[in-house]
């Protein structure tokens, strides 16, 4: 049965109500705490900025707590309201809701409302997600860094009500809807674990095989330190900004990049340079590598990138530069792997930023085999990173395609028959 069919079977002879939220409901906004006020313990609260990456359609249970003293000056939602955020950075996450169904009351923020009403609250909160409920109160959303709305705005929005005549059917009818939304979500939550369980699997899978080809047991190759006179050099990179870039010039690679743009080579780059600041830079030449030295974790200090272009490219300060006798993609290969990253953390410092410098990277040992066995191993290294940079691609893809899929069926479920009038500008 399709979810057309099913509905119309669902409202046989029912009528529907588009009821304004402020007559079907009342608002109620939340008072200010921040995050520091926020404990491992004591009285529940919600924060605004959990709404966006903890909490879904319903919760029974508070991540965030505030002591009792904080908590008495401020208000509460009760079990079957609805908080709904009313700030943030995407106008499309305003407005998104959460029922509370916890035992207890729950403390919530004054950039959310609290949304009280006899109706069924996950049913309430399925619809604010929907593209029509959105629609309707964009209009009344200000933009700015942070966009926000007030209970005004929400409240012109209209919800449907399925037989408004009788609440007891009414809700029967709501539940039934939510039954069926519960079924999906947990449909499309279990298959987006799946998913990435089984790219995580193939992640460690590849970094397993990288590591086994680049172990050499111990007197079979030469470990030699990277710095050593005949091997390779470490400079210094510098001279350019992320203001600095342009829309064509010399290519350019900002520390930065290497962690969010490049993986294991490049042939060209993302960004430019002007070429009078490129005379004053220092340039990686192709086959050289980029190292960013600079990052807020040990594991991404020292990522770095193979630079396979054909022309000089500018490198920024945090980065340095390996000019080397090696194989480039090697020796990238060589800096993913665990007996790199051990070596590597001898030599971190600093607190917030983590960082290691040119002369300690030079003092890292590197298995040098010869010209032939690093062309080998970086054929099958190549062919291994192809299928996973494949599956890496695809499966977010296909949990981006689930995603859709649901939303699609949650507003086709909360599309009810328009309507006569629309909501007033």
């Amino acid at each position: 049965m399709t979810v057309i069919s099913f509905m119309d079977k669902l409202l046989d002879s029912v009528d529907v109500e588009w009821k304004v939220m402020d007559e079907a409901g009342e608002f109620l906004r939340g008072k200010r705490f921040v995050k520091k006020d926020m404990l491992a313990s004591g009285v529940p609260c919600i924060h605004y900025g959990e709404m966006y990456t903890h909490y879904g359609i319903s919760a029974y249970q508070a991540k965030s707590f505030l002591d009792e003293t904080v908590a008495s000056k401020l208000r509460t939602a009760k079990a079957g309201d609805v908080i709904i955020v009313a700030a943030g950075e995407k106008i499309d996450d305003i407005g998104n809701g959460v029922a509370w169904l916890g035992e207890g009351d729950v403390v919530f923020h004054d950039a959310c409302f609290s949304f009280k009403s006899e109706l069924d609250s996950k049913y309430v909160s399925y619809y604010l997600r929907t593209r029509k409920f959105k629609d309707q109160i964009k209009k009344s959303i200000s933009s700015g860094k942070i966009s926000s709305i007030n209970a005004k705005g929400l409240g012109k929005a209209l919800i449907p009500i399925p037989c408004p005549e009788s609440p007891e059917k009414s809700l029967e009818i709501q539940a039934e809807i939510v039954r069926i939304l519960d079924s999906f979500t947990k449909l499309t939550s279990e298959l987006t674990t799946e998913l990435t369980t089984e790219l995580n699997a193939r992640k460690k899978q590849y970094n397993y095989y990288r590591d086994q080809l680049l172990s050499f047991e111990e007197g079979t190759v030469e470990h030699l330190p990277m710095g050593q006179e005949g091997i390779g050099e470490f400079v210094r990179g510098g001279s350019f900004q992320k203001k600095d870039f342009t829309e064509s010039g010399v290519g350019c690679i900002h520390y930065g990049q290497v962690f969010t743009h490049y993986g294991t080579f490049a042939t060209k780059t993302k960004t430019f340079v002007s070429e009078e600041l490129a005379k004053k830079c220092r340039k990686a030449q192709p086959g050289n590598l980029i190292i960013a030295t600079t990052s807020e974790n040990d594991e991404d200090v020292c990522k770095a990138v193979a630079w396979l272009g054909k022309e000089d490219i500018a490198v920024s300060s945090d980065a340095c530069i390996y000019k080397h006798n090696l194989n480039p993609k090697y020796v990238s290969y060589f800096f993913q792997t665990e007996h790199f990253q051990t070596q590597k953390r001898r030599y971190i410092t600093g607190a917030k930023v983590r960082r290691v410098n040119a002369d300690n990277l030079a003092k890292i040992l590197i298995p040098v085999p010869s010209p032939e066995e690093q062309a080998r191993i970086v054929a099958i290294l190549d062919k291994f990173d192809a299928i996973t940079s494949s599956i890496t691609e695809a499966l977010p893809r296909e949990i981006e395609l689930r995603q859709k899929q649901y939303e699609y069926y949650r507003d086709l479920l909360l599309s009810f028959p328009k309507p006569d009038t629309e909501v007033a500008a």
